[in-house]
């Protein structure tokens, strides 16, 4: 093992040293394939220096593939040559992953007859950013290679206005300010995420637009785009998006909603048109389950 791996964790030696995700080199732990002098170890054991480590390595998965059909719902709100930005309809992933079944939102363009970018994974060709299955709202794939490779370079330097809507519970107290806390991997469930100090940089900034009795309206705007950034950041400060059970939102508020999903939706989205150089800007109402439950929250207040 190299020296300059000694004392890290396992899923991240080994995400460096083989050139695989977090995620993946965390799964070859649990599985029980990852060996150091002789020992079976797990995803968050660290590392010592000389010892010998080895990893066994399953057979390669078969390419997911993109199953093009239309995706009810999912409006296209600007296509030009470059890039297609479309508003995503809630249930709906963003392309195709190991164990989704869903339509994805490179699968709807495709059964629309779009051309994308083929830059990326297989599978993610044209994604420069994506929105949770549960999350609703605005999305740019790129269209040309062009568009692919400075879009990605746009939303690493954070010149990308991604503002977004959530209701939260209770009152966030100041009513508007910023978290900056990092996000990684949760750890004892690998399908949620956290603040943990060994996270990625994240930040997001939020300013209460109305107050109702159970939760409040948020505009939010985040600076880093870390998967579950928003609810992660939200139930850190201890009001969850409304209808979030997975991180600890109240199931009978939702009940009460008539909300079946988190309340988050990207309403606006900017940048710089990688074609045009012009700055560009779209924006999406909230979707109809939505607004009903914004509607029976000003209602009860």
């Amino acid at each position: 093992m190299p020296d300059g791996l000694a004392g890290e964790r396992v899923d991240a030696a080994l995400a460096r040293m083989l050139g695989l995700s977090r995620t993946r080199a965390a799964e070859l732990a649990t599985d029980g394939r990852v060996v150091v002098d002789g020992w079976t170890v797990g995803k968050s054991d660290r590392l010592v220096a000389g010892a010998w480590l080895e990893v066994e390595l399953p057979t390669p998965d078969a390419p997911l593939q993109t199953v093009a059909e239309p995706v009810p719902g999912m409006r296209i709100v600007h296509d030009d040559a470059d890039l297609v930005v479309v508003d995503k309809p809630v249930g709906v992933a963003a392309h195709p992953s190991p164990g989704w079944t869903g339509r994805t939102v490179i699968g709807g363009l495709a059964g629309a007859g779009y051309t994308i970018a083929t830059s990326g994974a297989a599978e993610r060709q044209g994604i420069v950013h994506r929105l949770d299955v549960g999350t609703s709202g605005l999305m740019v794939v790129a269209k040309s290679e062009q568009a692919y490779s400075v879009l990605k370079q746009a939303f690493r330097d954070r010149t990308v206005d991604k503002t977004y809507h959530a209701v939260v519970q209770g009152r966030p107290d100041p009513s508007r300010g910023t978290v900056d806390a990092p996000i990684g991997r949760h750890p004892t469930l690998d399908y949620k995420w956290a603040v943990t100090a060994e996270g990625k940089a994240s930040v997001t900034h939020y300013e209460t637009l109305e107050v109702f009795r159970a939760a409040s309206w948020l505009e939010v705007r985040l600076e880093t785009g870390r998967t579950h950034q928003i609810r992660v950041h939200m139930a850190a400060l201890r009001h969850p998006c409304v209808g979030d059970v997975t991180y600890g939102a109240d199931p009978t508020l939702a009940a009460r909603l008539d909300l079946s999903r988190q309340w988050l939706h990207a309403v606006r989205l900017g940048f710089v048109h990688p074609g045009t150089g012009e700055p560009v800007t779209y924006e999406s109402d909230h979707p109809d389950d939505l607004r009903g439950a914004l509607e029976r929250l000003r209602a009860e207040s």
